[in-house]
């Protein structure tokens, strides 16, 4: 075969682009999730690409891009014929690696949705799984050659393939997996679990944006040479295409970030940040599958669409199904990626030989093709993705300990203190000293107890420490209650000590000079009344037993 050399770098840049995706992704899980976890997940993201790599090699392409109708095959270390797969002048290995990233892509966005609770090790097996056998068995039927593409299904870049793969699998593993302590109150009403880097989630939707040029335009494999033209007459250039396709693929991402902040400011009263930057990612979602046949109005549909799916769909994982995804990763690319894919079937033109939409006269042979699709797909993630969660969760185990669920993975998961050493991550300062005895209003099914360890040094004088678990918002809180206080009584000081019968830190202001108690956080009396109610708890249960 002879090679293109601009073909060949073309697909290379692409591939490039598609691995920077990694970046942000990381980026935009940080920053929608809480600082104690954003070691977490970074590790995750860096190992789906570690870890799918060398298994993608070992037997994941052969699966792919084999033989076969249902299955390509089992090609260890690829080391098979593929000729037949690989697009004209390019290299394989060059192909290789652009479908080397395009897997990892799918295996990563399931880190949001599992994101803040999920065991480390139970993550990179099911990072492992993906790789090796969920996603090149989809894939092969799309892409490789397999049945779905025999019937003419088609997925330009991975809507479906991609995107819904991963969204079918954060959905499952989400539900399996159960919601973050404190995300749903005792009658089932969501809590809104803040990020803590909103910056930084939008430099990672930026991040991808950008890469999705190399992720959709890349698609093409080709700068040089011709393809069919809309509606099947003629022919267009590839260079033409793949202007096409930037073009599409830049328009319906802006069309349904502006429709998903519309939308959310119609209905919450404000413009929100975080679902319009989820609206960006929902029009790139949408528009990969059906970007090379469609034109300009049909890309600004399908932005109206994924701009209104976004919130929608999100707001009913949410509230409805009681399904708890951090970053909104079911919403953006299981919901639109499904969507996505169907929209082929109503919006193509016919260019690059896809058949015609039900709007563009084609009826609803394309439709139905792209519906069979998505139900298959679907079913085979499904299937696959519950029997992986549910056998890691009865095994290794999937999810980590409360106390190191409260703490954050960093620490128990990786022993990293902090990733922002050096740096503080506050929150809104107190605005009342009524706000002060906030520290004292959390239930009691819901608290944490403190952790107390002594040491008893050679001059016989004795050290106490005391470990609190809480939320980061709580201590930025009582920091500065504390600042406050201690500003307003310059003559005083605060002292900590413990509660014996509930094992409860209290905080004590003080005189300096009389050592009179000025204010207790929480109040003696109250821990008082609560170790009686315990008492009188315990009495009547021993008795019930």
């Amino acid at each position: 075969m002879e090679f293109s050399p601009v073909n060949t770098a073309w697909v290379l840049i692409a591939a490039a682009l598609v691995f920077f995706m990694q970046a942000g992704f990381a980026i935009l899980e940080s920053g929608l999730t809480r600082a104690k976890n954003a070691g977490n997940i970074i590790m995750k993201n860096l190992m789906d690409f570690c870890i799918g790599t060398p298994i993608y090699w070992f037997v994941g392409f052969g699966i792919m891009f084999g033989t076969g109708s249902l299955v390509g095959g089992i090609d260890l270390f690829t080391r098979g014929d593929y000729s037949a797969v690989t697009p004209d002048g390019v290299p394989f290995y060059a192909f290789f690696i652009f479908q080397t990233v395009f897997c990892a892509t799918a295996a990563t966005i399931v880190s949001g949705a599992m994101a803040e609770r999920t065991d480390f090790r139970a993550y990179c097996i099911y990072s492992a799984i993906i790789s090796l056998i969920v996603y090149p068995v989809s894939g092969h039927w799309i892409w490789g050659g397999g049945w779905l593409a025999d019937m003419g299904f088609h997925d330009f870049a991975g809507s479906c393939a991609v995107h819904m793969v991963g969204g079918c699998a954060a959905l499952v593993g989400a539900i399996v997996l159960g919601p973050r302590i404190g995300k749903y109150d005792k009658n089932g009403k969501p809590r809104a679990i803040p990020g803590h880097n909103l910056t930084m989630a939008a430099l990672g939707v930026f991040i991808l944006w950008f890469c999705w040029f190399g992720f959709n335009g890349g698609s093409t494999v080709a700068m040089e040479g011709t393809t069919v033209a809309a509606g099947g007459v003629g022919e267009i250039t590839m260079g033409a295409l793949a202007g096409s396709v930037f073009s599409t693929t830049n328009l319906c991402a802006a069309v349904a970030t502006i429709v998903a902040m519309m939308f959310t400011w119609i209905k919450y009263k404000k413009p929100d940040v975080s679902m319009s930057l989820n609206g960006t990612l929902a029009g790139l979602v949408m528009v990969t599958a059906s970007t090379d046949c469609i034109d300009m109005y049909g890309a600004a549909i399908e932005g109206i669409i994924a701009g209104i799916a976004v919130v929608v769909g999100i707001e009913f994982i949410d509230k409805v199904l009681k399904v708890d995804d951090p970053v909104g990763a079911v919403g953006v690319h299981g919901v639109n990626g499904l969507l996505g894919t169907f929209c082929v079937g109503l919006f193509s033109t016919g260019q690059n030989g896809v058949g015609k939409g039900l709007f563009y006269g084609g009826g609803f042979t394309q439709l139905g093709i792209q519906a069979l699709g998505i139900i298959c797909v679907l079913a085979w993630v499904g299937v696959m993705m519950t029997i992986t969660f549910t056998i890691l969760k009865h095994t290794v185990g999937l999810r980590v300990e409360p106390e190191i669920e409260i703490a954050g993975l960093d620490q128990a998961e990786h022993g990293l203190a902090s990733a922002y050493a050096g740096f503080e991550i506050s929150t809104s300062e107190l605005t009342s000293d009524s706000d002060y005895d906030v520290i004292g209003s959390e239930k009691m099914e819901d608290s944490v107890p403190a952790v107390v360890k002594s040491l008893d040094v050679p001059d016989g004088k004795k050290i106490t420490k005391v470990e609190i678990l809480m939320k980061q918002e709580r201590f930025e809180k009582l920091k500065k209650a504390i600042e406050r206080m201690n500003e307003q009584l310059p003559n005083s000081e605060a002292k900590f000590g413990i509660h014996e019968a509930t094992n409860r830190v209290m905080i004590k202001l003080v005189d300096k000079d009389t050592q009179e108690v000025i204010k207790e956080i929480p109040p003696e009396k109250t821990l008082d009344m609560l170790a009686k109610s315990m008492e009188i708890a315990g009495v009547l249960l021993d008795q019930k037993l």
